[in-house]
């Protein structure tokens, strides 16, 4: 239990968000909104402790453990990743070793009946429970596991992180974060460096996890497998709603449309009584009524409508100059960085108007192909492009790229040629840099900001076949469908290096998976692709299971049938488990209601401080999951006792 008073932050003058105040809760899924530049990434600093508010508090239970992971980050590249991420386990480490002195301990005492001895076998049985509880001599398949689904081959384990790129160093952090096990996880953009396949595994380990998730979050599709709750900051004030992102929108919709017709109501009141005022108000025979008429409207409350940010980008590309029917054709296009393969053989045929989508891992190639395209690399094959093809290319690092010494208006001053020059302000303005905006450093601008002055690069000149790799990492919900609408209406060529699944779905109408050196044309939209692909997976899983069923079968001889004795005993093994899964459920449902009730106390607002309070709910949470691991390990035991039993039947 999170909980946040009355925050205000100030930035000389300009308040970036005024009296903030709400609780996060166990198992809270918790998604920030909001457009850039609101204060999402600040207000998660605060809650994290790296930052303080010009005035309130945030208040938590002693000892609980926060998972922060920030939007950037500097990087200690001295340990292979393996030793990085175990760094996540360093109090299993220490209950490790304090386990291992208090056994040496244990084994050389004979004073097995004092209370000192007893004592030590007591807190034995304390570390060992946490040590279990905590993952225990399993920390190394966590470890995999956890790695894997991020996207890191067993290859890469042993490599220095200062091998890898940024992207790539974030899923390290992220993995340490995930396998800390917070109470808490904080997240800002955690899908920016992700494919979608680690999307899709780090989707599955938040919906299932024990604590609260408060994430920052321009991917829609992310948000909504996620969240059960949305707080959008908007202009100094939040706006909070028990939904996912897609109902919270819905659900914005509504209020503001019933606070206008109540707005509107209590308005035409207002008028009539003030009408009223006016008309008697120095005739002594309507003195009382006029008295308590105006009583009325001083003690009216008055209906405020929600204010909107409806600042957004004005996007809309250039038409294309006609190109020739086929704009690219790959035929066994190969590309090695040394000893790496990434490209082996690879075809590809791209036509006029088509919107194509590069997906894959991180590190299948991907973004090798696109600047193959672009010239920018040698490679082994062909490639041929397309008559009169002109090419617009927005790079993954494009907002990186930019000088920082520059202003707004000189960075693109300075590449602008021809009549575009006279409109330069006009393009800024559409990109929501205006007025004093355009005379700011580069190096104070925000990722979004820096992403939007990236892309105004692409309107400089006509173009009839854009590139863009990853353009939406950075920007916010509301520029993100406006740059997908300027996409769908470019009568040019597309192709989008992108794991934005929302982003992706209704614009393009072919898929290029990039796996293993080799892609693979899918026809149809991106969740028509994951859909097959996932088929893909089932199929396999099921072809790999009846092959194992086929050698076992083939395994001469077959098991002997348990004795009477040993069928016993595994019956009498099975009914002890089960009263065991019975016992854990019971009590699992005693502190669940508890908890509940404690959730509800420390609600009211008289209750914040009340630390007491804040420790009873942290000791019945604590007992609370140890009781759900003691029944997942008995149904674990259960089901493997009954599944052995079914099988030598």
């Amino acid at each position: 239990m999170v909980s946040i008073n009355q925050l205000t932050v100030d930035f000389g003058g300009f308040k970036l968000f005024e009296e903030v105040s709400f609780l996060i809760n166990n198992k809270d899924r918790i998604g920030l909104i909001g457009k850039n530049g609101a204060g999402k990434s600040t207000l998660l600093k605060i809650i994290a402790g790296h930052q303080e508010p010009t005035t309130g508090m945030v208040t938590m239970p002693k000892g609980m453990k926060l998972g922060y992971l920030p939007q950037h980050m500097k990087y200690n590249d001295t340990r292979s990743v393996v030793e990085e991420v175990e760094l996540a386990f360093s109090e299993l480490k220490a209950l490790e070793q304090q386990i291992a002195e208090i056994t040496t301990e244990i084994g050389e005492r004979t004073d097995y009946e004092s209370e000192s001895y007893l004592a030590l076998l007591d807190k034995l049985n304390e570390k060992t429970e946490r040590f279990n509880l905590m993952g225990g001599s399993n920390h190394e398949a966590l470890i995999e596991t956890t790695l894997k689904g991020l996207g890191f081959e067993r290859s890469d384990f042993n490599r220095n992180t200062g091998e890898f790129s940024g992207g790539w160093r974030m899923r390290i952090e992220l993995a340490k974060i995930l396998l800390e096990r917070p109470d808490v996880f904080l997240l800002d953009e955690p899908t920016n460096h992700l494919d979608i396949d680690s999307i899709q595994w780090l989707e599955d380990f938040l919906k299932t996890y024990g604590g609260a998730v408060v994430l920052i979050s321009h991917d829609k599709a992310f948000l909504d497998a996620i969240t059960n709750r949305s707080i959008e900051i908007s202009l100094g004030k939040i706006y909070d709603y028990k939904a996912s992102y897609s109902k919270f929108i819905e659900l914005r919709k509504e209020r503001r449309e019933q606070q206008l017709n109540a707005y509107v109501n209590q308005q035409k009141k207002i008028e009539d009584t003030e009408k009223f005022i006016e008309r008697f108000r120095y005739k002594s025979t309507k003195a009382v009524q006029v008295q308590s008429r105006i009583k009325q409207l001083e003690k009216l409350d008055r209906i405020e409508v929600d204010e909107f940010d409806n600042s957004a980008l004005n996007i809309k590309f250039p038409p294309a100059p006609r190109s020739g029917t086929v704009v690219v054709k790959g035929e066994e296009v190969s590309k090695a960085y040394g000893d790496l393969l990434v490209l082996n053989e690879v075809d590809l045929t791209i036509e006029r108007g088509e919107k194509v989508a590069f997906v894959g891992r991180n590190g299948e190639g991907k973004t090798t192909m696109a600047r193959i395209i672009m010239s920018e690399l040698a490679h082994q094959g062909k490639l041929t492009m397309g008559h009169n093809v002109k090419i617009g290319y927005f790079a993954q690092d494009q907002a990186e790229r930019l000088d920082e010494t520059h202003t707004v208006l000189e960075t693109i001053d300075l590449v602008a040629v021809g009549e575009i020059r006279t409109k330069i302000r006009d393009l800024l303005g559409a990109f929501m840099f205006s007025g004093e905006d355009v005379d700011k450093k580069v190096a104070v601008l925000s990722g979004g900001e820096r992403t939007r002055l990236a892309m105004v690069r692409l309107l400089l000149e006509p173009v009839n076949l854009l590139i863009l790799d990853e353009p939406t990492n950075h920007l916010d919900m509301r520029s993100k469908e406006i740059l997908k609408q300027a996409l769908r209406d470019f009568d040019g060529t597309v192709i989008l290096v992108s794991h934005d699944r929302e982003f992706l779905d209704g614009l393009v109408d072919k898929v290029y998976e990039f796996r293993h050196q080799k892609i693979k044309e899918h026809i149809g939209g991106i969740y028509d692709f994951l859909e097959k692909k996932k088929l893909e997976s089932l199929n396999e899983l099921n072809a790999s299971i009846a092959s194992k069923k086929n050698e076992s079968v083939k395994k001469e001889g077959s098991q002997a049938k348990l004795s009477f004795e040993e069928r016993k005993e595994l019956n009498k093994k099975i009914k002890k488990t089960e009263r065991q899964v019975e016992d854990c459920e019971a009590k699992i449902a005693e502190l669940e209601v508890k908890l509940e009730q404690l959730t509800e106390k420390i609600s009211i607002p008289e209750n914040a401080s009340d630390t007491s309070l804040f420790a009873e709910y942290k000791e019945v949470e604590t007992a609370l999951n140890t009781a759900m691991t003691a029944w997942e390990r008995a149904h674990e035991t259960l089901e493997e006792l009954q599944l052995q039993k079914s099988e030598l039947e």
